[in-house]
């Protein structure tokens, strides 16, 4: 069988994500009858638990094994930083439907801190969502005091710092940059500091249960009864508005642009007749994607040989998924930038008006796009 490594978060909060991204392989896995080259594919999959070392702990047990041929990964962005460092040393290429933090590929149009030869992505790079985030806030919400909350991990700060950049670019002041603990249970002291810096808005782009927890301390902060409350993509999912409910009325959310057409709608049928439901979230459409082309890159660096076997170089695959130009997504049309970013950027800011309608009731209500 060609084997293939599977790096998720399919422990804790995260996990539905994570789920979603195995789907979204498993259903481009399928619409190749579950094979490649002729062969049964085999998935290796190893759980990180949405925690850096747990990146660095499911990469090892990856490429111990000299057959497996690629890995597909990460869920959160801060396992992806460790996973592609052991992923890169061993000469193997990954990509992920989900990572989005910049500070993983590129920066204002160069490498980033923590970039690493062959890892991609087709999650959008989020150096575009703190800025759309800091647009929507200063010139539709006409705010000019912020706070910001990030805990601590590569994909927060990159968000809050993107938010902080944009938002003093554009005249507005953010008078706190504060940070939690993952794992924090109390939220009462940093967000009395926050309510002392007088925001009229808070950005917190955290992941359950942290962001949960500092949202229902927000509303019985006093000081923050007026301020507007803003967090990301990582809460735009049904276990969020369960586990929250009215606390979250009237909070923003910015994330990724959803893609529509027919493509997305026969995938959302294939979703339901495999799984017994629809999406829970948007995710595994763009893990989708990313297994695609990476099967794509797969079939263009792989030969057969005489004696019935198939080789594939590891850095032939690399140089295929580098050379991903116009691939047909059911996001529209990808390529594959230099750096692995291979998502279009394009955000949305959606406001829950109503947790009855759930998550599919706060994806229709956008009230800003920002596509640079």
């Amino acid at each position: 069988p060609l084997r293939l490594g599977v790096i998720q978060s399919l422990s804790g909060k995260v996990a539905p994500i994570g789920r979603d991204q195995v789907r979204g392989l498993e259903l481009a896995l399928a619409r190749r009858g579950g094979a490649l080259l002729g062969r049964e594919v085999q998935l290796i999959v190893e759980d990180t638990g949405c925690r850096p070392e747990g990146g660095a702990n499911a990469a090892l047990k990856i490429v111990s094994d000299p057959s497996v041929a690629a890995i597909f990964g990460t869920t959160c962005s801060a396992d992806a930083a460790t996973a592609a460092q052991v992923m890169t040393e061993a000469g193997l290429s990954m990509i992920s439907g989900n990572n989005s933090a910049p500070f993983l590929t590129a920066m204002g149009g160069k490498r980033a801190p923590k970039w690493q030869p062959g890892f991609f992505r087709t999650a959008p790079n989020e150096e575009h969502a703190g800025p759309a985030a800091a647009r929507f806030a200063f010139e539709k919400l006409g705010l000019r005091q912020a706070a910001t909350v990030n805990d601590g991990d590569i994909y927060t700060r990159g968000l809050t710092e993107g938010f902080r950049a944009e938002f003093e670019r554009l005249g507005g002041k953010v008078t706190l940059s504060a940070t939690v603990n993952k794992g924090d249970e109390n939220m009462a002291p940093v967000l009395e500091a926050v309510a002392a810096a007088k925001p009229q808005l808070v950005f917190f782009p955290l992941f359950q249960p942290e962001g949960n927890r500092v949202l229902e301390e927000a509303r019985k902060t006093p000081g923050l009864q007026g301020a507007a409350l803003m967090s990301d993509g990582a809460l735009i999912d049904q276990s969020f508005i369960d586990a929250v409910g009215g606390a979250a009325v009237g909070m923003y959310f910015v994330g990724p642009t959803p893609p529509k057409g027919p493509d997305v709608d026969r995938l959302v049928d294939e979703y339901v007749a495999k799984y017994g439901s629809t999406p829970p979230t948007d995710y595994y459409s763009s893990a989708f994607d990313a297994a695609s082309i990476l099967f794509e890159a797969i079939g263009k660096a792989a030969s057969a040989q005489k004696d019935g076997s198939v080789r594939m170089v590891r850095q032939a695959l690399r140089d295929a998924l580098y050379a991903t130009k116009d691939f047909k997504g059911v996001a529209g049309r990808l390529s594959c930038d230099e750096f692995g970013d291979c998502g279009r950027p394009a955000f949305n800011v959606l406001r829950l008006e109503d947790p009855a309608k759930g998550v599919q009731g706060l994806k229709a209500n956008a009230v800003y796009t920002h596509a640079p």
